[in-house]
């Protein structure tokens, strides 16, 4: 098949170069693992010269890069996560991508790195989920969930912001994360973030750093980690793949309120976590209270039989 150009906004298009033959059929939409399925196209675009270009869409495939990669040394690598699903009437629709956009420019700039123009990050976003709609499982709990990722390309090996860089976002079709209840265990040694860190962007860091002792827990028989802060390990701040809520009631059958720690720069301010807040108290009449939260308000409440549930977003 050939290929086509697609204008966006401004002065950017697309080159959009699709299969000769789609995968789709050798997938089963009713087994899905999460991350390890992917769709037919992915969106690659290069930063050089102060500016982004060469936009397009591509068969989804391997990249080639240099050992001496600056994005492989120093850390300079963010990346987003975000859903796609279909309505009832079949239309592709993204979950609040302007938030998502929001926080990668964000990162992009804690990070020193040139941000995508966010108009045209929705267009690209908006295409390539349309281009793979066929993609977009519709089973309960399932989505196709889209990674966008950049990192510095530079052939350097010096500590220093890198001059160019690539985007990337591709697509897989995914079912839950979690096929059940998450058992977690409240980490006391080791720390996620610290004020003034990158622990409120989506920096690869923050993950790489978390794997080993998430990794002791898991072996212990828990399958994430309650963080906590890192100068007493005594408040509540995430789990490593999400926010965290408490749902507390004041005495024996009173009122339900909920509790979430606050943005204070050292967790990831999820886009759920922003939706289900507004929910809960616009359309649920429940308040909900941003503010610290130990672990032992949280383990009196339970002796104490006000403690009602807690779940996470993400």
């Amino acid at each position: 098949m050939k290929s086509v150009r697609v204008k966006l906004k401004g002065e950017y298009e697309v080159v959009f170069e699709p299969v000769e033959e789609s995968r789709i059929k050798t997938v089963d939409f009713k087994n899905l693992p999460f991350g390890r399925i992917f769709s037919d196209h992915m969106f690659v675009a290069d930063y050089r010269n102060g500016a982004w270009q060469d936009l397009k869409i591509v068969p989804f495939g391997e990249i080639t890069i240099s050992p001496a990669m600056m994005g492989l040394h120093y850390g300079q690598l963010i990346f987003e996560g975000l859903k796609a699903y279909k309505l009832k009437d079949g239309t592709p629709a993204l979950f609040r991508p302007t938030k998502n956009i929001e926080r990668m420019t964000r990162s992009a700039i804690r990070m020193a790195m040139p941000p995508f123009p966010e108009d045209v990050f929705l267009e690209v976003l908006k295409l390539l989920v349309w281009i793979d709609k066929e993609w977009i499982p519709t089973d309960e709990d399932s989505a196709l969930y889209i990674r966008p990722v950049m990192f510095a390309t530079d052939e350097y090996i010096g500590v220093k912001p890198s001059q160019t860089y690539k985007l990337i976002v591709f697509t897989c079709p995914v079912g839950p994360y979690y096929p059940k209840p998450v058992k977690v265990k409240v980490e006391k040694h080791y720390v996620r973030a610290f004020p003034g860190g990158t622990g409120d962007v989506k920096a690869a860091g923050n993950y790489g750093a978390a794997l080993m002792p998430s990794s002791q827990a898991q072996k212990q028989g828990y399958d994430q980690l309650l963080w906590t802060d890192g100068i007493e390990h005594a408040w509540i701040e995430e789990i490593g793949t999400m926010n965290v809520f408490f749902v507390f009631k004041k005495e024996a059958g009173s009122d339900l309120y909920v509790v979430t720690p606050p943005l204070t720069g050292t967790i990831l301010p999820g886009v759920t976590r922003d939706s289900v807040i507004t929910l809960l108290e616009k359309e649920f009449d429940i308040p909900v209270e941003q503010r610290p939260l130990s672990v032992q308000e949280v383990f009196s409440a339970y002796e104490e039989g006000l403690l009602v549930e807690a779940f996470g977003t993400g």
